[in-house]
């Protein structure tokens, strides 16, 4: 939509919500050398293109402000050049399109929803090796559903083995009597009918799966996670036990701010990935290492793997382990997407990596992306983009914007992007510690807390939702609350493309106006389109080493082994 005449202008928004964020840069752990002044948001036109009453374009812009302004604080270290000399361009087009890049990728010209895809996804029924994405009544045990309670919901979440989910409700992990979509939501809602939403929570507890209550956001900040969270930073960064120098950067030709980190990335599906992926742009080596017994999801792995290099290691193995650290010995990042306490379990937490890195006389980086937060009793549970909207009271609001009093969760997987943002800045701002200070440091993020920061930043005004309203397609306000999000996300995707061609722009066709750029991928057998990095800074160059390739394409036993 066009912005209401001198109502709104996102692009002051966006600026308005970089210096709130910086008002908190003690708390946010920000360092205070980094110079702000020179940080600039444009836009082709002042529209609000979310289909949703949170400013999300404006905020994940003003979060690539924030990692731009660090980017050019760590340029200034590495390559020399005084504070504020280096100008930091965030267009908000491209960050509109971070927010869902997994969902504008293609390969070959096809994009996820497209069945010709699955042709270049080397490796798809071993990555989805429970199904979990494939058969339709497994896909809908990760929907939401009413209780037995009036106005009550129940957010089931199967991860990517619905079995155990949909067995503690009562139903076959398996139906062969079931294929058609509205059949199969009946049949799942009429189990979860059965119970009311404490029941569920318990059942939930005994598999260890994901599923939450849909609360309101006054509702969670009234429960005892919510209180202990409201209030915390939208992401920390800390320094860990002992004392290591500042690290030396090594001899470069290049403007790559990161060439020479390496990055030990255990993470899956989208937000995670994305942490990984931005430090790719910046030059950093990263290493995405996934276990071929561990499921993942097929086409995201397009996007997500950009940049990377990827190897299949099992670290419950004696050979696994081995080989882990020693990629572990030399690693300046590690990033944990995995559940909260796997690797702790595994013994590679962040204090006992910190012990690694003191041997050795390095520090670490650790970043910890999680759900939940880390704070509170709900800590250690797992979870979603859906289970954040639905904790945190989005998916309230969201029902509440459309006119409904059911909830809705997101169209779109925004919580996860802006949480991977969040991860990229904490991951910055430990490197550029380390290189001052030295040391090690654990940085915190979480789905939680984007959306915290989102609610924190306030929703548009009714004026501005009314007219967001108006110009939305009948067919938003005809999706139920039991629908996944794979088909309201093709709804919102198709109504922005519709509506605003030139965020789609191909760069074959105009690769000026394009938001996007095309890398061959031996490894997916064609051109693989992906969005372009936002970030633009003086004298810094964020591009990519190298094209996408699915989970353990790669064989790397050691860093010096290097791959297309």
């Amino acid at each position: 939509m066009t912005s209401p005449s001198k109502m709104y202008y996102p692009s002051k928004e966006t600026g308005r919500i970089f210096d709130f964020l910086w008002q908190n840069s003690t708390s946010l752990d920000l360092p205070s050398q980094i110079c702000i002044e020179n940080v600039r948001f444009s836009t082709g036109s002042e529209q609000i293109y979310y289909p949703v009453p949170f400013k999300v374009t404006e905020t994940l812009a003003a979060l690539k402000g924030t990692e731009g302004a660090l980017a050019a604080a760590f340029a200034d270290l590495r390559f020399g050049r005084g504070c504020g000399s280096r100008e930091v361009r965030i267009n908000l087009e491209r960050a509109t399109l971070f927010g869902f890049q997994a969902l504008v990728t293609k390969v070959n010209g096809h994009g996820r929803t497209d069945p010709e895809v699955n042709g270049h996804l080397k490796g798809e029924l071993d990555t989805d090796i429970h199904a979990a994405q494939s058969n339709p009544y497994r896909r809908l045990a990760a929907s939401m559903y009413q209780t037995k309670n009036e106005n009550e919901f129940f957010h089931l979440h199967g991860s990517l083995n619905p079995t155990p989910t949909l067995n503690m409700i009562g139903l076959d992990g398996y139906s062969d009597d079931l294929t058609e979509y509205e059949d199969i939501r009946r049949a799942i809602e009429s189990q979860v009918q059965k119970f009311d939403a404490a029941e569920l929570e318990t059942l939930n507890g005994s598999v260890k799966h994901a599923g939450l209550t849909v609360y309101t956001h006054e509702e969670f900040k009234n429960t005892p996670h919510g209180r202990a969270n409201v209030h915390q930073p939208w992401w920390k960064c800390s320094r860990l036990p002992g004392n290591t120098p500042p690290t030396r950067f090594p001899v470069t030709k290049t403007q790559r701010i990161l060439e020479g980190v390496k990055v030990l990335e255990l993470t899956c599906v989208i937000a995670g990935p994305v942490i990984g992926r931005i430090l790719a742009e910046y030059g950093a080596d990263v290493v995405r290492i996934t276990c071929p017994s561990v499921p993942d999801v097929p086409f995201f792995q397009v996007d997500g793997n950009m940049g990377k290099r990827t190897v299949d290691i099992d670290l419950k193995t004696t050979t696994g382990r081995r080989q882990f650290e020693d990629l572990l010995a030399d690693a300046d990042v590690l990033i944990d997407g995995y559940r909260p306490g796997v690797l702790e379990r595994l013994g590679y937490g962040p204090a006992t990596v910190a012990k690694i890195a003191e041997s050795r006389g390095k520090g670490i980086i650790y970043v910890d992306e999680n759900c939940f937060g880390h704070e509170g009793e709900w800590r250690d549970r797992p979870g979603w983009q859906q289970i954040a909207d639905c904790l945190t009271g989005f998916a309230r609001s969201y029902g509440e914007f459309l006119g409904r009093s059911e909830p809705i969760v997101s169209p779109l997987p925004i919580a996860d992007y802006g949480a991977g943002c969040m991860g990229a800045i904490v991951a910055l701002t430990g490197l550029y510690n380390r290189a001052r200070y030295g040391g090690s440091y654990h940085g915190k993020v979480s789905l939680m807390q984007f959306n915290l920061l989102l609610f924190a930043v306030g929703q548009y005004p009714e004026p501005v939702k009314n007219q967001l309203r108006k110009a939305l397609p009948s067919a938003f306000f005809e999706v139920q609350y039991s629908d996944s999000v794979d088909r309201s996300s093709r709804l919102a995707v198709a109504m922005m493309q519709e509506r605003f061609p030139h965020l789609f722009v191909p760069p074959s066709t105009s690769p000026e106006e394009a938001h996007t750029e095309t890398w061959y991928s031996r490894h997916f057998n064609g051109e693989v389109e992906v969005v372009r990095p936002v970030a633009d800074v003086d004298g810094v160059d964020n591009s990519f080493l190298r094209g996408s390739r699915p989970n353990g394409a790669d064989s790397v036993t050691s860093w010096e082994n290097r791959f297309g």
